[in-house]
């Protein structure tokens, strides 16, 4: 097995594994924790009470966050047209049609996420293979297939999250940078647990938020109460 350092240790020795803390308090622990010497992410690991073999449990969304990620995303639209002309103006890195389809099967990837217009879907397909594993594929229900692409670049730049349910029920998201503070940090996972709740679906039985927990990039997880933070996102609405 792989030998932690001791910085991590001494982190690790901080943290109650038994114990479910309240947003506050493991926001709290969480950066006073950290000790990396870069500006780390803070992320979140929600496990849910459905069963992601069935389609109808299948839960797969986007949200952008009240504060975004802190990341500086690199976005690609494949447009044509006028829509080219609108995603460049928007702010896209990287704007074209089949040349882009190309450039890509030849091995470039130097972005973050992918728009496309509904009439470049039928070239953009070529390149699924390539794009659906690194999940850069567009896709209609993240509002990434779109003839609306001022706002989904806008978006994207914001700090849009593309997040779905993994196989053990886990949904994983990036909620901020610990730079941002425990209030902002705070108000990205209230809105993202949020967006979670809202999403269940009516075949779910039982506990629907079955376990929470964040962690910086580079410190150890930290529990947090579901039932409290249930109530939390109750109270922020």
């Amino acid at each position: 097995m792989p030998k932690h350092g001791k910085k991590y240790r001494k982190v690790v020795a901080e943290i109650d594994r038994r114990k479910l803390y309240t947003l506050d308090e493991a926001i709290e622990l969480a950066l006073k924790a950290r000790y990396a010497n870069f500006d780390e992410s803070l992320d979140i690991a929600v496990r849910l009470g459905v069963d992601p073999r069935h389609a109808d449990q299948m839960i797969r969304s986007s949200i952008v966050l009240p504060h975004g990620t802190g990341k500086d995303v690199r976005v690609l639209v494949f447009a044509v047209g006028d829509k080219e002309k609108e995603a460049l103006e928007a702010g896209a890195d990287h704007v074209g049609g089949k040349e882009l389809v190309e450039k890509i099967k030849e091995g470039w990837l130097e972005f973050d996420k992918a728009i496309a217009t509904p009439d470049m879907m039928g070239e953009v397909g070529k390149i699924g293979r390539i794009l659906g594993p690194r999940g850069l594929m567009p896709n209609a229900k993240l509002g990434t297939v779109t003839f609306d692409v001022a706002r989904a670049v806008r978006e994207a730049k914001a700090g849009k999250v593309d997040f779905r349910v993994d196989k053990a029920g886990v949904v994983h998201a990036m909620m901020g940078k610990v730079s941002f503070g425990p209030e902002k940090l705070k108000e990205n996972i209230l809105a993202f647990v949020d967006k979670l709740i809202q999403l269940k679906p009516a075949s779910a039985k039982g506990v629907y938020l079955r376990g929470v927990s964040i962690s910086t990039t580079m410190g150890a997880g930290i529990k947090i109460d579901p039932a409290e933070l249930r109530t939390a996102v109750k109270q922020a609405a």
